[in-house]
């Protein structure tokens, strides 16, 4: 069976959160249908895994709940990357723990994948800003982006500091599927950032369309895939089962890379103890 594997998520101001979830949980559950679905006051993030059918099914579904014209991106596998079905409402629906954006209103312009790519090609005069998060970023990044060094996208606000000098540059945030940009860059316009973009759709859809085009390594996928190569397919990089880092198959031949143990990463970090 071939699983077709979805994400996608729409910022919209949403009040009816239990109802939602009753919903969608039961329609999902009927359809075995399985992955993670987040509900907050700002909208809604959805990863999903199920046959053609089924996802199918999902798309003619949201319409029905409040979500028409959700747009997702897909992407196949032999076997499916999700164990459960879970609806969770949470604060929001990706955390950088600022709540006053009203994204739904506020957007800073989508620049689509191909306008990016002319860009890079012309050497247009801007930053190409990773909104990612570290262990991220050192697996696979586009050419000269340059990133905030961060654990987590709660750190993003903070490490905005760093690059103060630079609110009169034309910026491109970019992440994996466009959620946290989509954040990240009207939260930059809040600050005082003048000319501000947000990748359409992130890497995947960057890929999607150019392959290996100005994209470098590999880009960190958060289900059981772990990380995905510039043709969408799934790598040989597996997480370290200790510190839950992604392990590249070339630091799989590390000697600090023990199966189920440790790998570079959590070897080095001063709590860690091999026995």
């Amino acid at each position: 069976m071939t699983f077709i594997n979805i994400s996608g998520y729409r910022f919209i101001n949403l009040t009816n959160l239990e109802e939602l979830k009753l919903q969608l949980e039961s329609f999902c559950q009927n359809q075995a249908l399985k992955g993670t679905i987040l509900l907050g006051a700002e909208g809604i993030n959805a990863f999903l895994s199920g046959s053609r059918s089924m996802i199918d099914a999902f798309y003619a579904f949201l319409p029905t709940v409040g979500f028409p014209d959700m747009a997702f991106k897909e992407s196949e596998s032999h076997v499916c990357p999700f164990k459960y079905m879970r609806v969770k409402i949470k604060k929001e629906i990706v955390t950088m723990g600022v709540f006053d954006l009203d994204l739904e209103k506020n957007h800073a312009p989508a620049l689509s994948a191909q306008m990016f790519k002319q860009w890079l090609e012309e050497g247009k005069d801007m930053i190409v800003l990773d909104t990612r998060n570290d262990y991220e970023v050192q697996l696979g990044t586009f050419t000269n982006a340059i990133h905030l060094d961060i654990k987590n996208f709660r750190a993003f606000p903070k490490a905005c500091e760093q690059i103060a000098h630079l609110k009169n540059k034309t910026i491109v945030t970019f992440c994996t599927g466009g959620i946290r940009c989509e954040k990240a860059a009207p939260y930059l316009v809040s600050q005082g950032f003048t000319d501000v973009y947000q990748l359409d759709g992130g890497i995947l859809k960057y890929l999607e369309e150019f392959n290996n085009a100005h994209f470098e390594g590999e880009c960190f996928v958060f289900d059981k895939r772990i990380a995905v190569d510039t043709q969408l397919a799934q790598t040989h990089t597996v997480q370290c089962h200790n510190c839950r880092h992604p392990v590249s198959e070339q630091d799989q031949h590390s000697e600090y890379y023990v199966e189920g143990k440790s790998c570079r990463n959590c070897y080095h970090h001063e709590s860690f103890s091999p026995l």
